[in-house]
C-alpha cells in the first residue's frame, strides 16, 4: 500500500462544511472540518480503487487578488 498526498478545499454552506480534492474530483461534507476531511478521504480512496490514477507532481497551491469596482 502506498500513501499519496492530495489537495482538499474546504468551504461552508450554511451548517455543513463542503470539502473538494480537486486534483480528483471527489467531493463529500460534514458538520465540522474533520468529519468534512475523512468524509473526503474515504470518498477519494473508494473512488481512486475504481478509477486508478499515474503518479503525478503534487499540485501548486496558490492564491490570487482581484480587483473589485465597489
Amino acid at each position: 500500500m502506498s500513501v499519496r498526498t492530495f489537495t482538499a478545499v474546504l468551504h461552508r454552506e450554511e451548517d455543513m462544511y463542503v470539502a473538494e480534492c480537486p486534483e480528483v474530483g471527489t467531493v463529500s461534507q460534514g458538520a465540522t472540518v474533520e468529519e468534512a476531511l475523512v468524509n473526503l478521504r474515504e470518498a477519494t480512496e473508494l473512488y481512486l480503487e475504481e478509477f486508478p490514477m499515474p503518479e503525478t507532481e503534487k499540485a501548486l497551491l496558490t492564491t490570487f487578488e482581484v480587483a473589485l469596482n465597489a
